[in-house]
């Protein structure tokens, strides 16, 4: 049963011709999801007071239309890591996708490359990490378009495991590597129905933690928490490949800036959507002094709460190369399947287009500070 209470609609063949927006799949998207999928997938931390503060974060800004630009040459187009990005967005990872459709990851792979999107494929993904490259890679022969392909690493409980997931990665033709480091240790109580798994990680340990009020420990001092990422461990992941190194769930300014001395090649400024610890910092309003911080070189993406084309402008003006979506491909995913994915890229790239040209913007380096005012709700 769905979110309403009524049975889980089938994944549409062609967009309803009212979806002008994120919000438009976000609202369809609970008829088309079993409803604990659909709560698990909706919930933030604790009171989901992060949640809501990632979103009010970029609506306190406003911004500064410049009429008059010379849009002739315009374009959106940017180098990072050495890779070509079409547009400044990439699919965030997004774990167990098939909860919102039996393609999951390959259908997401396949509308990243149809919209020459980057993606991101997650650890903890439904389908494996070479499944997911194989469907990008066929995708783009047949499409003649494409996207970078990066792969999410969550450290696992001993290195082996973890060298394992690098070496397959690598061998898969990913691109980077984006070790995640806020999302070690969260709560989770969402047991995966049948037919839903970590495919990447079948064979090894589980990295779970219970107890209850007659446990000797509740989360310190137990195996989750001794394999918990440290430092020891980036410089360790810097010497094991030679791919790009980017470090994802950072909100201080000074853990960045150790990072990039010890080996990232990238920082993505994230809460995990909220996900993680309630009442954290938006990554919208820790940017710029993460920007701040860290070489001029060194990209810098965020995540949590991106909803519109003009929160990608508003990110990339506080110091952002880059920004990615998370919960809004499994919105699409659930609606439409491949076709939902493509159209909701579709959707944000037209609505920052649009945000670039209104503000006089031609390309990617002429979006600055100077576009935007803070508004007090």
């Amino acid at each position: 049963m769905n979110a309403a209470g009524q049975p889980v609609k089938p994944a549409l063949t062609q967009i309803p011709p009212h979806m002008g927006n994120l919000a438009d799949y976000a609202t369809l998207a609970r008829e088309h999801m079993e409803a604990h999928a659909w709560a698990h997938l909706e919930s933030g931390a604790d009171q989901g007071l992060t949640l809501a503060h990632n979103r009010k974060a970029f609506d306190q800004i406003r911004l500064r239309p410049e009429p008059l630009a010379d849009l002739s040459q315009a374009h959106t187009r940017q180098n990072l890591l050495g890779q070509s990005l079409e547009w400044p967005l990439l699919l965030a990872p997004v774990a167990y996708q098939r909860l919102a459709h039996a393609d999951g990851e390959l259908a997401t792979a396949r509308a990243a490359m149809a919209m020459r999107t980057g993606m991101v494929a997650s650890t903890l993904s439904s389908y494996t990490l070479e499944e997911i490259a194989q469907a990008a890679h066929t995708a783009a022969q047949e499409l003649g378009r494409s996207g970078p392909l990066w792969f999410q690493l969550y450290q696992q409980t001993s290195r082996e495991h973890t060298l394992s997931l690098v070496r397959r990665a690598e061998a898969a033709g990913y691109q980077a590597l984006v070790w995640t480091i806020d999302a070690h240790i969260k709560r989770s109580s969402y047991p995966l129905p049948p037919g839903v798994e970590a495919a990447n990680l079948r064979g090894m340990p589980e990295q779970r933690q219970t107890s209850d009020l007659m446990s000797e420990h509740i989360l310190f001092g137990t195996d989750l928490a001794q394999s918990a990422p440290t430092w020891d461990d980036l410089v360790w992941l810097r010497a094991q490949t030679q791919l790009p190194l980017i470090v994802k769930g950072v909100l201080c300014a000074s853990a960045a800036a150790k990072a990039v001395t010890l080996g990232a090649d990238a920082i993505i400024v994230s809460n995990h959507g909220g996900r993680v610890l309630d009442g954290a910092v938006s990554p919208l309003e820790i940017l710029p002094a993460i920007r701040a911080a860290v070489p001029a070189h060194i990209p810098l993406l965020m995540d949590s709460g991106v909803r519109h084309g003009t929160d990608v402008l508003k990110a990339i003006a506080l110091g952002a190369s880059a920004v990615m979506v998370g919960r809004p491909q499994m919105h699409a995913l659930a609606v439409a399947g491949m076709l939902g994915v493509a159209h909701m890229l579709y959707l944000l790239r037209a609505e920052f287009e649009l945000s670039m040209a209104q503000t006089g913007c031609q390309i990617i380096e002429n979006i600055e500070k100077n576009l935007l005012t803070t508004y007090q709700m």
